[in-house]
């Protein structure tokens, strides 16, 4: 059996806090918050985001547990592994790729949108072609193609500066927000009183919650970002779990204070009626000036930078794991000679997103949206795992190396396992608040072809792989049995 290739052990824990937290806070937390107030009012979002942040906790449980049985690359294509095999292992991996690597383009795409807010002249220049009622310039596919490639060049030189870059971002991050808020708060004019109502008058506060519960697989997914550097812990993985919980509830918290601040300006109704094209930025400045804007820049800019930091990690390391099983070509388990990270998997990513802003951002919200079903798929995946490996007492198929007895815990995993099935129905069932616009059903389709077409060709070579190598190659250990149906 050949040697298994292994990532160097470079990453401290409040480097992975600030890798999950990061990665939950992206640029939609700074550029959404009107479009979010207009469906569900103000309450309604923060409300939405609470209970969602509650669900993506109850899925935590399942991860947490995993992380610290599992502690290797890859995550829930691993997990899939464990409890369903390498077909499902597959489809778990491919939706996952689909979903990290839309989101690395995003950022990359929010961060040129930002200085075509900022500095339209700049930008706008060197004029393409429209896709879908959206200009495409030069200036912001330089822009966007820019900063992937700073942060392709640095993830390559080591996690150990990835992971140090992503906690300074967090911080400015965390600072900018408190500080916009409390500025806003004592402006005179501003204030409480204009967060009312706090519900839009055209809905019911119930459809007004849930339609925000809806995105928190989207709004959230970055925690899952934990699982994938796994391998490169330089601490304990029991500390995993506390590390999501932490993440997402300041997520919780700094998408609550963005609401917040944008509401307290001046009576929301008016603001959101405005239609800008990016009214918290705005909304801000016309309140607070110059200062204002800056600090929102900063916030936004260290926003994105921390999710096109972690989701390059992120998505780097799964193709290095499903490469390492042999489900992708070798080329992308090979380490750097000098820096020992899985760079033909950075440099992928970097590509393949670079190619986003040639196809406008109204084309590439498509392929986003869609990209929050590969996200909820995976989180069933380890909630069903966790579930398969939580026992309510010992029978004859327990195993003291996987099983855990904790009735307590099989219960919460279920719990997770409904609220994915929940998450997925929001997403694919017609008349539901967040049912995927036909352009997104589209490349859905076209995504699922094309991995299935992938899979057949792989089928016959994959299924030869003897289960204990694939156990040895994706876990680690040539002990470990996965309860794997081949």
């Amino acid at each position: 059996m050949e040697e298994r290739t292994t990532l160097k052990k470079s990453l401290k824990a409040h480097w992975v806090w600030a890798i999950a937290l990061g990665s939950s806070i992206g640029w939609g937390a700074f550029v959404q918050p009107t479009t979010w107030m207009s469906t569900a009012g103000p309450m309604g979002v923060i409300l939405g985001f609470g209970i969602g942040a509650i669900l993506m906790m109850l899925i935590a449980v399942s991860y947490g547990f995993l992380i610290k049985s599992f502690p290797v690359s890859g995550g829930e294509f691993a997990y899939a592994f464990i409890s369903l095999g390498r077909t499902h292992a597959f489809i778990s991996g491919w939706f996952l790729t689909l979903g990290y690597i839309c989101i690395v383009a995003l950022n990359a795409s929010a961060f040129a949108l930002m200085f075509k807010f900022v500095f339209p002249a700049l930008i706008e220049n060197l004029h393409l072609y429209q896709i879908a009622g959206w200009d495409v310039y030069g200036m912001e596919i330089i822009i966007a193609s820019v900063a992937l490639g700073a942060f392709g060049y640095f993830n390559v030189k080591g996690s150990g500066i990835s992971g140090r870059m992503q906690f300074v971002f967090c911080t400015i991050m965390i600072l900018s927000i408190v500080t916009i808020t409390f500025m806003v708060g004592g402006q005179p004019g501003a204030g409480l009183s204009n967060v009312q109502p706090f519900f839009p008058g055209d809905t019911t506060a119930f459809a007004a919650i849930i339609s925000i519960v809806a995105i928190a697989p989207w709004a959230y997914v970055g925690f899952d970002n934990v699982p994938q550097a796994a391998e490169e812990f330089h601490f304990s993985s029991k500390k995993a779990f506390s590390l999501i919980i932490l993440a997402i509830f300041f997520a919780a918290v700094l998408y609550s204070l963005m609401i917040l601040a944008t509401a307290m300006i001046r009576p929301w109704e008016g603001l959101v009626s405005e239609s800008h094209v990016w009214g918290t930025g705005a909304a801000i400045e016309d309140l607070l000036g110059t200062m204002g804007l800056v600090l929102v820049v900063t916030a936004l800019t260290m926003g994105v930078f921390t999710g096109l930091n972690g989701f390059i990690i992120s998505s780097s390391r799964l193709l290095f794991a499903m490469s390492r099983a042999k489900i992708l070509p070798e080329a992308f388990s090979k380490l750097h000679p000098k820096h020992k990270t899985p760079y033909v998997g950075i440099i992928f990513t970097v590509i393949v997103s670079m190619l986003a802003p040639w196809f406008g951002r109204e084309a590439l919200l498509w392929v986003v949206d869609m990209s929050s079903v590969g996200v909820t798929i995976a989180y069933f995946y380890t909630c069903y795992t966790a579930f398969s490996l939580f026992k309510t007492k010992k029978n004859a198929d327990f195993d003291e190396r996987k099983h855990v007895i904790s009735p307590m815990k099989k219960m919460i995993s279920a719990i997770g396992m409904l609220s994915s099935l929940v998450f997925l129905g929001l997403l694919l069932i017609p008349g539901s608040p967040a049912f995927l616009g036909v352009e997104s059903r589209i490349a859905l389709g076209a995504w699922v072809g094309l991995g299935l077409i992938f899979y057949l060709i792989k089928r016959t070579e994959f299924n030869k792989i003897p289960k204990e190598e694939l156990n040895y190659l994706i876990l680690g250990s040539k002990e470990i049995e996965a309860k794997n149906r081949t």
